[in-house]
């Protein structure tokens, strides 16, 4: 199922310019720009996004959330985050990273009203989905309704709690569904097993990594540039 159309590409988790200078050393192909990898990722500072803009050549998706809970019901929250959308697109990154849900009676669902505000707010930028979408009941729902917003492109997830064996076939199903408009980015523990065995099998070209390149996969760990390169290589095909 190995699709050969188009490259791979490796996107790491940063908080640091010396994160994003060691990612880019080691072969990633764009970083996702986040703040307090501890609680999931938030915001990061704007200062610092601009930092990060100035010292690497590769894109750059930023973390766009104020606080850890997907619901956001509180209007000064929702205004911060348009905000910051703004600044961010000034500062001329590929894209944001969100992901904004409504609590029901029964399950949870997409926030589109807010997704839509914020995305109105940097009208020149893509955009990934986040883990969010794994709260979300109908992940084959969930990605038809995502393609009414043309700015996302990238939908992130891990598919789920169970081993990665067990979600080969789901990834090969959403990747197929997802495109044209949207590719799915595996990312959520991902390694080194994880990337060989879901690019041959799923069709799937983008993962997301953090731990699995940091000293002592820890999320305080330093970022180092030979396990990014060592998962770059990965996509060599005469390596696997």
């Amino acid at each position: 199922m190995e699709d050969i159309s188009e490259p791979y590409l490796l996107e790491v988790i940063v908080c640091s310019v010396d994160d994003a200078l060691a990612a880019e050393g080691g072969g990633a192909g764009r970083l996702e720009v986040i703040h307090r990898y501890d609680v999931g990722g938030l915001t990061p500072p704007v200062e610092l996004v601009r930092k990060i803009a100035e010292a690497v050549r590769i894109p750059l998706r930023v973390m766009v959330r104020e606080a850890e809970p997907f619901e956001i019901s509180e209007e000064s929250e929702k205004q911060r985050l348009c905000e910051t959308a703004r600044e961010f697109a000034e500062i001329g990154v590929d894209g944001l990273v969100l992901g904004f849900l409504k609590a029901g009676q029964t399950e949870k669902s997409i926030d589109h009203e807010l997704v839509a505000r914020v995305l109105a707010c940097a009208p020149n930028l893509n955009a990934t989905f986040h883990r969010a979408f794994e709260d979300l009941a109908d992940p084959l729902q969930a990605i038809a309704e995502l393609k009414n917003h043309p700015q996302i492109d990238r939908i992130l997830t891990s598919g789920g709690n169970d081993a990665w064996q067990d979600k080969v076939q789901r990834f090969a199903i959403w990747q197929q569904t997802a495109q044209p408009e949207i590719q799915m980015l595996v990312g959520g523990g991902t390694d080194a097993a994880a990337i060989k065995l879901l690019k041959t099998a799923t069709g799937v070209r983008e993962f997301h990594v953090g731990r699995a390149v940091r000293e002592g996969e820890s999320v305080a760990g330093r970022l180092l540039t030979e396990r990014v390169r060592e998962l770059k290589n990965l996509f060599d095909k005469s390596l696997v």
